[in-house]
């Protein structure tokens, strides 16, 4: 199942093109409003975006840019807007494809997997040359293309690191996003036997960490 953001105003063309879609095992959530679709990304995984540019409260262009800004994810523009000017301006920011309404279903449907296929072989290239590569959809994490056996706490904690690579993370930053707050590990006691157990697991020595370094009275910072 492909999974699709659609950030369309009109209704009526976003449920023609979510049924027609469906067809191809491909399935799209659609949000008129462009501050919840850009809430939708940060809380969700999506596979692509098909993005209209006439939105209420906030410019197309203005959340092409947030999205790309904040994310790595594809993006189709689908757009009435005849002006050339906002073609060049969307395509120079980064988005994949910009179909012009009105368009046939049929093309939306080809350019979607002609754009996945190209855009997942080059994240497969990119990963080929990473150390880590975390998997969500299988909850695993490979190191040198080695499954490191992780239990739920340790994964939820390396998972987390993992997307936020050179940034330092604090104590509270990582009981928030992590899952383990209301959980077992839910104090800073049990967060420092977390990390202590995810060193051994991926440091070649625990006592003195090449990726995951304690930032005295800041949190810990994941390098790679």
């Amino acid at each position: 199942m492909i999974n699709v953001l659609m950030v369309e105003d009109d209704s009526e063309l976003a449920e023609v093109l979510s049924q027609y879609l469906k067809k191809f095992n491909i399935h799209v959530t659609n949000y008129e409003d462009p501050f919840l679709a850009l809430s939708a990304l940060k809380l969700s995984s999506y596979d692509l975006v098909i993005l209209d540019l006439t939105l209420p409260g906030m410019d197309g262009l203005d959340v092409c840019k947030n999205i790309l800004e904040h994310h790595d994810i594809p993006i189709i523009i689908s757009s009435a807007r005849s002006d050339i000017t906002d073609k060049v301006i969307a395509l120079q920011l980064g988005a994949d494809d910009y179909l012009p309404k009105p368009y046939d279903p049929r093309e939306l449907e080809i350019r979607i997997r002609t754009i996945l296929r190209r855009y997942n072989k080059s994240l497969e290239e990119k990963e080929i040359t990473k150390t880590f590569v975390l998997n969500e959809k299988k909850r695993e994490i490979r190191k040198n293309a080695e499954v490191i056996k992780l239990t739920a706490a340790e994964y939820e904690v390396l998972s987390l690191f993992l997307k936020r690579v050179d940034f330092i993370i604090s104590r509270e930053d990582i009981f928030e996003n992590s899952n383990l707050l209301n959980s077992d590990y839910d104090n800073v006691g049990s967060l420092s036997v977390i990390i202590n157990r995810i060193r051994h697991k991926i440091e070649d020595n625990s006592k003195s960490p090449k990726y995951l370094h304690t930032i005295r009275g800041m949190g810990y910072k994941f390098t790679q």
